[in-house]
C-alpha cells in the first residue's frame, strides 16, 4: 500500500512528461457517481527490504502485462475477467510514452473494455524512478470485478449479524441499529450496479432517465443530471 500512495503522488512530488493531478485521475476514472471504487495493482510488486529485488527486473512488456494480473492486485480479485470502465497508468522511470501507447495497443486485446469506453485510459509519466528499480507502472481501474469484494463484505457482515448480532452492542452506543440494515441495502446496490455494467454495459436507472428525457426535454420540463465524465 505504501508503494501505491508513492507511485500515485510521484507526479505531485518529482518532475516528468507527462504529470497527472490525482483530481484528473479519479474524474476519469469514475464514469457514474454510483460506481466509484478503484482496485489498484503495482508492478513490479516488492518490499523495500528485498535486496534482489532489482535483479529480477522484468522488462518494459512485462511490467505493463505484470500490473493487469491478479497476481499484482492489490484488492482480491481478476480484472482480466470482469469488464473495465476506464483505467489509469501511472509511470515512473526511464519509459518513454510510446513504450506507453506501444503496450496499451499490446493489451487491448487482453482487456474487456465497457463498449462506450473502448479508449479510456489516462496515463501519467514521472521521470523518477522508484528506490531500486528502473520503472514501475501503478495500474488504477474501475472494475467490475469489485463486486467480488462487497460480496464477501456482506457475507461476512451477515456471518456475524444475522446470526449472533456479534460485537453490535459496542456501536449502538453511538448509532441506531437501523443503520446496519441502511448499509447493508448499500453494499447490495452497489454489486448490482457492477453487474449490470457487467452484463449490460450500462446503469438501468441511467437508460431509464434517458427514456424520460428524449420525451419531456422536447416538452421543456425535464433537465437531466450530469451523470458521466469522459475520459480524456
Amino acid at each position: 500500500a505504501a508503494h501505491m500512495i508513492s507511485n500515485l503522488t510521484s507526479c505531485a512530488r518529482f518532475p516528468g512528461q507527462l504529470n497527472v493531478d490525482i483530481g484528473e485521475v479519479t474524474t476519469n476514472l469514475v464514469p457514474f457517481p454510483k460506481v466509484h471504487f478503484v482496485m489498484s495493482s503495482i508492478s513490479p510488486l516488492y518490499t523495500l527490504s528485498d535486496v534482489a529485488a532489482a535483479a529480477r527486473t522484468k522488462n518494459i512488456d512485462q511490467t505493463f502485462s505484470s500490473a493487469f494480473s491478479k497476481d499484482n492486485q492489490l484488492c482480491t480479485g481478476n480484472p482480466l475477467q470482469s469488464k473495465y470502465l476506464a483505467c489509469a497508468l501511472l509511470v515512473r522511470g526511464g519509459i518513454q510514452l510510446s513504450d506507453v501507447n506501444r503496450n496499451i495497443s499490446r493489451m487491448m486485446g487482453q482487456l474487456d473494455m465497457v463498449h462506450w469506453n473502448q479508449e479510456g485510459f489516462k496515463v501519467g509519466l514521472c521521470s523518477v524512478p522508484p528506490v531500486k528499480h528502473p520503472y514501475s507502472v501503478l495500474c488504477l481501474s474501475n472494475n467490475c470485478c469489485v463486486r467480488s469484494t462487497f460480496r464477501k463484505m456482506e457475507q461476512r457482515f451477515r456471518t456475524l449479524y444475522d446470526k449472533r448480532r456479534a460485537f453490535v452492542h459496542h456501536y449502538t452506543q453511538y448509532v441506531e441499529e437501523s443503520h446496519f440494515s441502511e448499509s447493508l441495502e448499500i453494499i447490495r446496490a452497489i454489486q448490482d450496479d457492477y453487474s449490470q455494467l457487467q452484463s449490460a454495459g450500462t446503469l438501468h436507472s441511467i437508460s431509464d432517465e434517458s427514456e424520460i428525457s428524449a420525451t419531456q426535454q422536447r416538452q421543456g420540463q425535464y433537465t437531466p443530471r450530469s451523470i458521466y465524465a469522459p475520459v480524456i
